[in-house]
This record gives C-alpha cells, sequence and structure tokens, in this order.
C-alpha cells in the first residue's frame, strides 16, 4: 500500500500537540548483531523526550490536540497501575497547563509493595496527577465509562474535560503518531527486511505498519503479543487497521497477511515475567547496555530471539526492534526482576 499523498500530507488534517523533542535515534546492536548473526538496529523511542520519554508521547500528540482544540482543562485517561500511557499523559498534561485523572486498572494481580508505591506510580503523583481506581483488567467498556462519570463530575464543577478512551469503539488518534513514527524510521533505514514491535492496544503496531505501507517500505513487521494471545491479538489489528485507514481517508487498507502477531513470549500474560521476559532483559542489558522494561519491550526482544529460534528472522537478515519506552516500571518490578 503505496500512496501519492506524503505521510504528512495525510496527518497534515489533524490537530497536533508538539510534545515530541525532534527525531528519536536509529542506533545498530553491534555486539548482539555478532551473537545473533544478524544486523539488528534499534528504534531508540525510549528517548522521545516528554516525562522520561516512551511510545505514548507520539500517540499523545494526536489527542493532545484535539483536546487544546477543544480548550480541554482536564486530561482522564485509563491505564494498569505501572501504565506508561497515564504517566506520559500526566507529563503532557502538566506541560501544556491542563490537569490530569488517572484511572488506574487492576490488571496484574498479586504484585508487592513497590508496584504500587514505585516507577510510573511515583512520577506520576510527582507531576500532579489526580488518581481513581477501576476494580478490573479487562473491561474497557467499563472502564471507559467510569471515566465519562467522572468527566460528567467535572462540568458540574465548571471544568471541560476530554477523554482518552481504551475501547475499540472509538478513532484511533493514538495510532497517527506511529504513522508519523513508521516515516521517521524511513527516513532513516529504508532497507531492513523485519521490523519487531510490541502488540498492546494496538496503536503502535498498526501505525506503524501503516505508515511504512505508506511509505514505501515492504519489510514484515512482526508485533509481539503482550496482554492478548495470537488469535484476539490479530483480530484486534484488523480492527484497528480498518479503523486507522478510514481515519486517514485511504483508498485501501491493509490485507490480513499484514498482520503478524506472535505470542510465544506472553506467558505467563500481561504485565508478568516469565523466564523469556527475563533472559531478554538482562541479555540487552548486559551485552549492550540497553535498559528495557519488563511489560512491553522484553517481551518484544523475546520475541525477536524466539522469531530467530523458530527461523522466521534469518541470518545476516537486517532486523529493526522499536523500543518503545517503559522503563519506568522497572522499578516497580524490583521483587519480581530479583535479579543476581
Amino acid at each position: 500500500m503505496t500512496s501519492k499523498k506524503t505521510i504528512d500530507q495525510y496527518l497534515g488534517q489533524f490537530s497536533r500537540a508538539k510534545l515530541m523533542t525532534g527525531s528519536t535515534p536509529l542506533e545498530p546492536l553491534n555486539r548482539l548483531s555478532e551473537l545473533l548473526d544478524i544486523d539488528l538496529w534499534i528504534k531508540r523511542d525510549d528517548l522521545t523526550g516528554l516525562g522520561m520519554g516512551g511510545n505514548k508521547t507520539r500517540q499523545l500528540e494526536f489527542y493532545f490536540g484535539e483536546a487544546v482544540e477543544q480548550n480541554a482543562d482536564t486530561v482522564l485517561i485509563t491505564g494498569a497501575v505501572q501504565s506508561n500511557f497515564v504517566r506520559s499523559a500526566a507529563a503532557a498534561a502538566a506541560l501544556l497547563g491542563m490537569k490530569s485523572v488517572l484511572q488506574l486498572e487492576e490488571r496484574v494481580s498479586g504484585m508487592g509493595e513497590a508496584y504500587y508505591r514505585s516507577g510510573n506510580v511515583l512520577l506520576a503523583k510527582l507531576l500532579g496527577a489526580e488518581h481513581m481506581s477501576f476494580p478490573e483488567g479487562e473491561n474497557e467498556a467499563g472502564a471507559d465509562n467510569a471515566l465519562h462519570e467522572k468527566a460528567d463530575q467535572l462540568r458540574a464543577e465548571g471544568r471541560n474535560p476530554y477523554i482518552i478512551h481504551l475501547g475499540l469503539g472509538h478513532p484511533p488518534l493514538g495510532a497517527l503518531g506511529y504513522v508519523a513514527g513508521a516515516g521517521e524510521l524511513a527516513g532513516q533505514l529504508d532497507d531492513f527486511d523485519i521490523a519487531v514491535v510490541p502488540s498492546g492496544s494496538g496503536s503502535t503496531h498498526g501505525g506503524f505498519l501503516t505508515g511504512l505501507r505508506l511509505a514505501g517500505v515492504s519489510a514484515d513487521v512482526y508485533g509481539i503479543c503482550v496482554r492478548r494471545d495470537q488469535a484476539q491479538q490479530s483480530q484486534r489489528m484488523r480492527v484497528v487497521l480498518d479503523k486507522l485507514a478510514g481515519l486517514l481517508g485511504l483508498e485501501q487498507g491493509l490485507s490480513d497477511e499484514d498482520i503478524i502477531t506472535w505470542d510465544g513470549a506472553l506467558a505467563p500474560g500481561y504485565g508478568r515475567i516469565g523466564d523469556l521476559t527475563r533472559d531478554a532483559l538482562t541479555m540487552m542489558a548486559r551485552t549492550e547496555g540497553v535498559f528495557l522494561d519488563p511489560v512491553y519491550t522484553a517481551k518484544t526482544f523475546a520475541g525477536l530471539l524466539g522469531l530467530l529460534k523458530e527461523g522466521r528472522i534469518k541470518p545476516g537478515q537486517k532486523v529493526v526492534m522499536v523500543h518503545t519506552g517503559g522503563v519506568p516500571a522497572l522499578f516497580g518490578y524490583q521483587e519480581e526482576l530479583d535479579v543476581a
């Protein structure tokens, strides 16, 4: 799927708040390349700048663009307790002079005290965010409804709230950030064979895949499942991609063949650290001095290693891994990591 229009022309129709400090680096991972017998590169979207960085900064540019256009003074958003999205939203709100209300879901059971006090939780409190809780972790509609109820309360107080929804029934504005991000990467390196990205909400995966195709890059994009199994995630990606194509006004969307998901590193589930995740996290740190987070990027790198083992990534191929950030969450997982 290529287009005569540029990515900037597609995105120019949308309001956008400037949250990015510039392009993020694309770096070769020389020691891992030699060790794994591939040409491995990493797109450092952990270095997006705002509030300790991460991929959510790209997505929030479009949500906050709409919020500013609507003269919102408060932003409401839902995420897991150690969510990078809610921490980044709180930072963006602070930057733009807004209040933030963060609704934290109980997605990960049995966690220790550090999980509820450290990492992204601590940073969000420093940013002045208001917190509320939602007892379920797999009820997107319920979480969105709870935010609407809170928004009604805020309106009664004379405030003008803006909601960033979880559910698939809303336009995937955040995915536009990774349409732009993929265009940025294509300008840095357009001759790679495979890209590997985390696949959770689908916004990063879907936007990145769409952006690459609009830029004329045909590399396979593997979405590494971090929350749902392969079948469920592929179904979700179909919805996200179709909604994104409609949002952009594309005459032709992506085919099912473009949707590639892999769930071999998902166990023991969202936000939990299995052996593959722990091994990948420590390998990256001790070989390249790059920190990954337990929820997204460590599973993404574990997925890359799994794809190598299965022969889907072949010796000598040029591979790009997108580092989506989330490093503050490491401190919330100190009891689970127990690194020797």
